[in-house]
């Protein structure tokens, strides 16, 4: 699952309207819970306590769509991916952006900040009275990207990267210099089988930003499922490992495209073996070849994940078959002491 990266900060609201007082009551309440919900991180909690609480708003005439997004965040955060989804797709579809405007005045006799709706500040600021100095208004971000970057996580997270394409296209066309987009859309064309768009994404995003291993990376994993771009792959992993040097998986996919389909280059040895001797022998050297050129490559995946049992155990069968007996030695040994730490 692809994890959610969920950054906005929820912050408790004073409530201040001429109601009933049962109601007020109620809203205290409900957003007392919500917020103490939010702080112990009980988000399944949180998430229709802050819609209790919008709708009770709503109720006596305020329309304040800010407690619906912070419900929609904490139904994602509770990984509701549901719920979640249709609070942000109402959001987007509403043009919610999240940009509020704050009206806030001192009065003057208690030195204390207060805050305001607008035409009450309005009036204030317009009369003569010394009572309150200070105006100031305070615009809030606009979360208007962050609702789109989320969403299209909750789709791609349920499996529905058709509607996640159709709402990143959509975004793109509002935020076209968005990078999480961007990536999100080459994530969701790979996962809906879309391969020949994703590479298209993916040289687009590195043309804008050579210095991304991981799309290097993602573009050397296409390039090694064809065979006649196997060299392209090559350098596509040897760029991302330049780029962060440790980038186990990136090791691991250059063995194997080194090594290329090792199963079919044995199967075809032994066709050869007792028909065409020297064709059989030409191929032994080449499988060789690609082996001791697998070498440095695999060693380095191993010293990257030294515990990891898979690199353990190709770096034994490539110093096998290139005939470094010791170094064959010492890694079987290494694979022996793995599997004994493994759980039985």
């Amino acid at each position: 699952m692809k994890k959610l990266i969920l950054g906005m900060a929820i912050v408790a609201s004073a409530f201040a309207f001429g109601q009933k007082a049962d109601v007020n009551a109620q809203l205290q309440e409900a957003n007392k819970a919500a917020m103490d919900a939010y702080s112990a991180k009980n988000y399944a909690v949180a998430a229709p306590k802050f819609m209790e609480v919008y709708n009770l708003l709503k109720t006596s005439g305020q329309d304040n769509k800010v407690y619906t997004y912070y419900a929609g965040l904490n139904y994602a955060l509770a990984g509701s991916i549901d719920p979640a989804v249709k609070i942000y797709s109402d959001l987007i579809n509403s043009g919610y952006t999240g940009v509020e405007t704050t009206y806030t005045a001192k009065e003057n006799k208690t030195g204390q900040v207060a805050s305001y709706d607008k035409a009450t500040w309005e009036l204030l600021k317009k009369s003569s009275s010394k009572d309150y100095s200070d105006f100031k208004t305070e615009q809030s971000p606009s979360v208007e990207a962050d609702l789109y970057e989320t969403l299209a996580t909750l789709l791609m997270n349920a499996k529905k990267n058709d509607e996640a394409l159709a709402l990143i296209d959509k975004g793109l066309a509002k935020f076209p210099n968005n990078a999480k987009l961007k990536e999100y859309q080459g994530t969701a064309l790979y996962a809906s089988g879309n391969t020949d768009k994703f590479m298209t994404n993916l040289k687009e995003q590195l043309a804008k930003n050579p210095n991304d291993a991981t799309n290097w990376y993602n573009l050397g994993v296409l390039q090694a499922k064809n065979p006649e771009t196997s060299t392209e792959a090559v350098a596509s992993f040897q760029k991302a490992i330049e780029l962060k040097p440790d980038f186990s998986n990136a090791y691991q996919n250059l063995v194997y495209t080194v090594i290329g389909d090792d199963e079919k280059a044995v199967t075809d040895i032994n066709g050869l073996r007792k028909t065409k001797p020297d064709e059989a022998t030409k191929l032994i050297e080449a499988r060789k070849e690609r082996f001791s050129k697998a070498v440095p490559y695999a060693e380095k995946w191993y010293q990257a994940v030294p515990t990891d049992i898979n690199a353990v155990q190709v770096l034994k069968d490539v110093y096998n078959t290139t005939k470094n007996t010791a170094k064959y030695n010492e890694m079987k040994a290494k694979e022996a002491e793995l599997k004994a730490q493994q759980p039985k």
